[in-house]
């Protein structure tokens, strides 16, 4: 009854994605896939801390600067900046996270000269120019205010704040109107100097580039970065406050917007891999999961409803919701409750497992269908702190969980019922 569930030795033997790391000459490292069928070159990389760098009353700095990295650099002001990646159709990003700054780079490998200088040029002398700033502020600005009286974002602004109050992590990482209003360009390239540290930096490359010539644009692009101190690592997940609590902020709309977190599992917890299978079978999947079937397909409370682990640096939650009429609001999270319960009680069915872990084990193929993806997966993998080697090793740890692992799993999380609820709207009898 409690024995691993058998898999076919294909699916479990997991992607074919050869990961070579690279060192350049200044210590940089890198994982690369060299795929030379086709002219294309990802590069995905992450410094360690994002958002939760932000100076206390400036939040929404480090997202700021992830707009402002490539608005002008070195000799080149926004527009000649801009206009050498539109002429070479390269695309340049960057995107500030709770816990890290991340970076993409896509080009044709025929233009991968432009594309390594203009990378090396946001990272190592971004310009910071007053009109960029203004600019890129205002438009920051302009949606914070769209988003003042969105459901959604008002929901998850205030179930974080609520879950780690006095913690960066409980502040929105794009700021709000007032912070990001304060923000101004010298401390902003002050702080962009303590976000692009190699300490703790992760990068990927995938595509037409061997090992050698990347060894030198490593350097080319983030050798001359200062080196910065690594931050350690905490030792257990921030306590989550505010459990067994429902909060409600009034906003007449039709519809009540429900979120809800309890306790996770950090990433390299023992009961991580149970644990994604038990979130699949509660609300990991689009549509056989309990709360799909019990929310939606039963009793037509909702269009949606899920749930997920999130793992973070620092924390770690079991979040979810769902969107409902405002006089079903309460008879939705009631149900949520229940399914959560008869888990922690009854677990789950072997027959759920099974197909739980055959969807998990199936599916995991799909994330490496093409370079952007692959570079992304495998940058996950690297800012969580695994080897290359987890990717022929992922699906059999799947494989080797039994029922008896996740109704261990299903008690741990679920048997204190407490969450913490966030609600938005004007909800009937939610308690």
């Amino acid at each position: 009854m409690n024995a691993p569930i058998p898999a076919s030795a294909t699916s479990l033997a997991g992607p074919s994605v050869p990961v070579q790391k690279v060192r350049s000459s200044a210590g940089v490292e890198a994982w690369l896939v060299e795929e030379h069928s086709l002219p294309l070159i990802a590069v995905d990389f992450a410094f360690d801390g994002g958002a939760t760098r932000d100076p206390e009353n400036a939040a929404g700095s480090a997202y700021l600067v992830s707009g402002l990295l490539d608005e002008g650099a070195g000799d080149l002001d926004a527009e000649a900046f801009q206009g050498r990646l539109a002429d070479h159709a390269i695309s340049l990003g960057f995107d500030a996270r709770r816990d890290d700054f991340h970076g993409h780079l896509q080009t044709l490998s025929s233009h991968r000269d432009t594309a390594f200088e203009l990378l090396a040029l946001s990272l190592n002398a971004p310009r910071f120019d007053a009109d960029a700033v203004e600019r890129v502020k205002g438009q920051v600005i302009s949606g914070l205010q769209r988003q003042a009286q969105n459901p959604e974002t008002l929901c998850r602004n205030a179930l974080y704040a609520a879950a780690f109050p006095g913690h960066p992590y409980g502040r929105p990482e794009k700021g709000d109107v007032d912070s990001v209003s304060r923000l101004e360009a010298q401390a902003l390239e002050g702080l962009s100097r303590d976000l692009l540290a190699r300490a703790g930096l992760k990068v990927v490359v995938v595509g037409d580039i061997t090992a050698d010539e990347l060894a030198h644009r490593l350097d080319q692009i983030f050798g001359a970065l200062p080196q910065g101190l690594p931050r350690a690592q905490p030792g257990e997940a921030l306590p989550i406050q505010g459990l067994g609590q429902t909060h409600t902020i009034d906003l007449d709309v039709p519809q009540t917007v429900l979120r809800f977190v309890g306790p996770g599992l950090m990433r390299h917890d023992p009961d991580f891999i149970a644990g994604s299978v038990l979130n699949h079978i509660l609300g990991g999947s689009a549509f056989t999961s309990r709360l799909f079937m019990e929310v939606r397909e039963k009793r037509g409370l909702a269009y949606g409803v899920s749930s997920s682990l999130m793992p973070l640096r620092q924390g770690a939650m079991l979040v979810g919701g769902t969107a409902t009429k405002n006089e079903r609001a309460a008879e939705s999270m009631s149900v949520i409750r229940e399914e959560m319960a008869k888990l922690a009680n009854e677990g789950p069915s072997e027959h759920e497992v099974a197909e739980a872990k055959r969807y998990i084990i199936g599916s995991y193929p799909l994330r490496f269908d093409t370079s952007p993806k692959i570079a992304s997966e495998l940058l996950g993998l690297a800012v969580n702190g695994f080897e290359p080697e987890f990717l022929s090793e992922r699906n059999s740890l799947f494989a080797a969980v039994t029922l008896a692992d996740v109704k261990r799993v299903a008690q741990r999380l679920f048997g204190d019922p407490r969450l913490l609820v966030q609600a938005v709207g004007r909800p009937v009898d939610l308690l």
